[in-house]
């Protein structure tokens, strides 16, 4: 055997292998259950936090995705992402997060929704999310051993990916490795081992270089060239294209991506357009959406070398259109 020539060997075994991968595949015989419905009692805080969980067909124990709504969202939102999270064999937990969940504009008269919405974008609900997700954390481990639940031994919380749009992504910014130098303090949740960025956003104070050079975990940012959010806060910050395209640059560099979808407005990572936009969707953003989060879960989530080859060869661009723009580092 010619020892010598595994090297190069392997590196083509895998990059004929990534050719072949497809992150949008899913078994026709794999039947999605509907999605169940818990809540996380956080009896420290005197806080529940609403779940729904998509679980995947197999009943093995599979890696675990969270994922955190923007403002004035639910946990019902985004469903075509848990839905094919599970399909390939993830368990997605959906959080809602009370104080900037839909009950910030339901039932209130039009005129006051607006300011509603800029009042619970601020640091106190921002506080009440990057604990959400410690807490949530915790209660899917007593969860995973408790004899009788649904949940009993379907969650491999050493695999643990987190996500989120709008808000949930400067939530899951905080936990991910984002550093707040300002104020001297860090909200990381060490378990998390990657985390998909939907509209980042710098912070609204402070240098954004020191805010993100220290991550450590694989990170992937996706926005789109329209990706304007008509409501900002203390919290969230700027809600421009400038704010969401700052944060990659500062990112060390790693396992970080970027995606941006061309024309793409800030509901393309929801299940319908938002109030204020008035854009027609484009049917190939979320196939693109859905392959490139779910190569990158395979990847860092599963260690899987197609996947990694996939992402990191021409697999991203034989999904994109012309003007969509992905890069990496």
């Amino acid at each position: 055997m010619n020892v010598t020539g595994l090297g190069p060997l392997l590196a083509l075994l895998v990059a004929t292998a990534a050719l072949a991968y497809d992150p949008l595949a899913t078994s026709q015989d794999a039947a999605i259950t509907a999605p169940q419905d818990f809540t996380v009692q956080d009896a420290q805080r005197q806080r529940d936090i609403p779940v729904r969980v998509y679980l995947p067909p197999a009943k093995e124990a599979a890696p675990v995705v969270l994922f955190s709504h923007g403002l004035g969202g639910t946990r019902e939102g985004s469903a075509f992402l848990g839905r094919h999270w599970a399909a390939r064999g993830y368990v997605a937990v959906f959080l809602q997060h009370p104080g900037s969940d839909d009950s910030v504009w339901k039932n209130r008269p039009a005129a006051e929704r607006a300011a509603a919405m800029r009042q619970a974008a601020g640091s106190q609900n921002f506080t009440l999310r990057v604990q959400d997700v410690p807490a949530a954390i915790d209660q899917l481990e007593r969860w995973n051993k408790t004899a009788g639940h649904a949940l009993e031994g379907r969650l491999d919380l050493v695999r643990l990916g987190m996500s989120g749009h709008s808000f949930g992504a400067v939530t899951t910014q905080a936990v991910s490795g984002q550093s707040f130098p300002l104020v001297g303090a860090r909200f990381t949740d060490r378990r998390i081992k990657a985390a998909v960025v939907f509209s980042p956003s710098r912070p609204a104070v402070g240098d954004t270089q020191k805010a993100f050079g220290s991550v450590k975990i694989p990170w992937l940012l996706m926005t789109g060239t329209k990706d304007i959010a008509l409501i900002g806060g203390a919290a969230i910050g700027a809600a421009d294209m400038e704010a969401r395209l700052a944060v990659y640059p500062a990112l060390p560099p790693g396992s970080k991506y970027e995606l941006v979808l061309d024309g793409a407005e800030h509901s393309v990572f929801t299940d319908r357009a938002l109030p204020g936009e008035s854009g027609q969707r484009n049917p190939q953003h979320h196939p693109v959406i859905l392959a490139l989060s779910t190569a990158f879960w395979d990847a860092y989530l599963r260690d899987n070398a197609e996947a990694k080859a996939w992402l990191d060869g021409e697999g991203p661009r034989s999904s994109l259109q012309e003007n969509d723009k992905w890069q990496k580092k």
